[in-house]
């Protein structure tokens, strides 16, 4: 009898560690979009060699670096804020538990609406850059520089329009939820992975169009 409960499994120690679904949807998504951009990457190259580095730095002398560096900054920033929506999140902190003052007191709404803002402002940063280019001559038909930069950008600012209405979902989730939870919380968190990976993808388009003359 002593024999049999000794070789009986406790049930104390038998734990069995899944996978959060919707995290790994999310990664494995991610990884297409990686794969989507490294062919803008590709197409941005293989049109840089085909037009000669004196034309290609001719045609881009006319972006404005130090506008373009500014929207930049606040994008990275964008991402700093919106991990510390994820910390608020993770510790089931919806919104604020003092003024808005007090920036330590921060729940995930308020980080997330600052990060919000901070992405439209890029949005909108980039509107003004293009207006800026088309008056200076430089539009999608106007060169093989003017197609490229257009496509790569344009597809970038795309995908920082949907973050914006993943934050608005994220932001309407967190308002709406009795209670918020592991739900709600764990939107928040996949909304941040994407997010992340859009500015990373940013500063490498930034590095390549506007350093990398």
């Amino acid at each position: 009898m002593s024999s049999t409960t000794a070789a009986a499994p406790s049930a104390a120690h038998v734990s069995v560690t899944r996978p959060n679904v919707l995290s790994v949807g999310v990664i494995v998504w991610l990884s297409s979009e990686l794969m989507f951009f490294a062919g803008l990457f590709a197409m941005y190259f293989t049109h840089r060699s085909v037009a000669g580095p004196e034309a290609w730095a001719e045609a881009s002398s006319v972006l404005n670096f130090p506008f373009s560096a500014t929207n930049t900054t606040i994008l990275v920033l964008s991402s700093v804020t919106c991990q510390m929506g994820v910390f608020a999140a993770e510790r089931f902190q919806a919104s604020r538990t003092g003024s808005l003052l007090n920036v330590a007191r921060w729940g995930m709404i308020e980080w997330y609406t600052l990060t919000f803002v901070m992405g439209a402002i890029f949005v909108a940063g980039q509107v003004t850059e293009y207006t800026e280019l088309v008056e200076h001559g430089v539009t999608i038909a106007s060169s093989s520089y003017g197609s490229v930069f257009y496509i790569t950008t344009g597809f970038h600012a795309l995908h920082v329009i949907g973050g914006l209405i993943a934050f608005l979902f994220v932001l309407g989730r967190a308002f709406t939820a009795r209670r918020f939870g592991h739900l709600e919380a764990g939107s928040a968190v996949v909304t941040s992975y994407y997010w992340h990976f859009v500015d990373v993808v940013w500063i490498a388009l930034f590095f390549i169009i506007y350093v990398l003359r």
